[in-house]
């Protein structure tokens, strides 16, 4: 296999915005990938379980060898097409495989012959994923910020105003609470944390993020960073309970319903967003006993009918029990349990934003 061009496992290429094509099986691609990549492989599933049963039982050259009886022909020539139609929109892709060996050379080569050079990464997704992990890492040695609050609060909207805000529930495609679920696929541990490996590339200096259990739906927190988050400084965002009832109201009922709209259509999506708030609801049974779930039910199925009818704001007849029985009696527990937290700023939303602004300042220049 002649020389074929390798490039280092710098994490710019991601800054860049580069596509990355990811030769890996499906499966390998799945369990995760690096940020901005499209799974083009050149092996399907089945093929590369078969070449790995034959490299356990016959070796390297036994492996390789099937694989190209596996994939020739017909097979072959379809995942070079794929491959010169990705670099036909996309001229400046880069290639990897698992640890930048044989599949992307492989691919190289055969992208060569085709008429187009193109460089693999050295490394390849091993290299890249431990240097998206020691930047969270790194991070987490740097100044950080968490800010907390109340339920409807609007603190992840904080967080997106700032220009060093970390989403953490961004990454984790989940609000963070027993009604978090996003309408889209939760992403697995690895890509969320390449999600937050990669926002962190443009945040050089003191980070400020939403304070978090170290589980975010699906997805946990690397403990390096958890716990850094656990000792850094506080600001606390206190607003009035119309005002978070309205914003909840907005998480809940309205952005749920619009994507659950564009991504299935009026009647699908209404059925699917029914479903996820009465399961979210159901699954509080425990913390809010039967007497009280029962009649939170009661109000949601008569709050879906009023919606149907045109009138959201129904939802409001069992959102603000919500939060006054269950959200607020628990966020003021955490607080009792954990009398060490120390807050910079208790105040409304603005005067918080301010005080994140001049925190992140005062960071920087120290």
């Amino acid at each position: 296999m002649s020389e074929l061009p390798l490039v280092e496992p710098d994490l710019a290429l991601l800054g860049e915005g580069r596509v990355l094509i990811d030769v890996r099986a499906p499966v390998e691609f799945a369990q995760g990938a690096l940020p901005g990549a499209i799974n083009l492989p050149l092996m399907d599933d089945e093929e590369r379980r078969l070449v790995g049963i034959e490299y356990k039982q016959r070796g390297q050259q036994a492996a390789i060898e099937l694989g190209q009886r596996l994939v020739s022909g017909g097979i072959k020539a379809a995942r070079v097409r794929a491959w010169m139609q990705a670099l036909e929109a996309h001229p400046d892709s880069i290639v990897y495989c698992f640890r930048g060996g044989l599949r992307s050379q492989i691919a190289q080569q055969w992208i060569s012959e085709a008429g187009v050079t193109r460089p693999r990464i050295r490394g390849g997704w091993k290299a890249m994923r431990q240097a998206l992990c020691a930047r969270i890492d790194a991070a987490a040695e740097r100044p950080l910020l968490v800010v907390g609050g109340l339920t409807g609060c609007a603190k992840t909207a904080l967080i997106q105003a700032l220009d060093n805000g970390l989403d953490l529930e961004g990454c984790a495609r989940h609000k963070g609470s027993a009604f978090g679920r996003h309408p889209l696929p939760a992403p697995s541990q690895i890509d969320f944390e390449h999600a937050m490996g990669r926002r962190l590339l443009a945040l050089p200096g003191p980070v400020v993020v939403e304070d978090e259990s170290r589980h975010i739906g699906t997805a946990n927190l690397p403990l390096t960073f958890w716990r850094a988050m656990e000792q850094a400084p506080r600001l606390r965002v206190e607003m009035p309970l119309d005002w978070r009832l309205a914003q909840i109201h907005k998480d809940y009922i309205d952005d749920l319903w619009e994507v659950y709209r564009q991504q299935c259509g009026e009647w699908l999506g209404w059925a699917l967003m029914r479903k996820q708030l009465s399961g979210s609801l159901a699954r509080l049974r425990k913390r809010l006993g039967r007497a009280r779930l029962d009649r939170l039910q009661r109000l949601q199925q008569l709050a879906f009918r009023e919606h149907e009818r045109g009138n959201r704001q129904a939802h409001e007849a069992w959102l603000a029990p919500l939060l006054t029985e269950y959200y607020d009696p628990m966020y003021r527990y955490q607080l009792e349990k954990h009398p060490e937290q120390r807050f910079l700023h208790v105040g409304d939303w603005e005067s918080c934003l301010a005080a994140a602004r001049e925190w992140s300042a005062a960071q920087a220049v120290s």
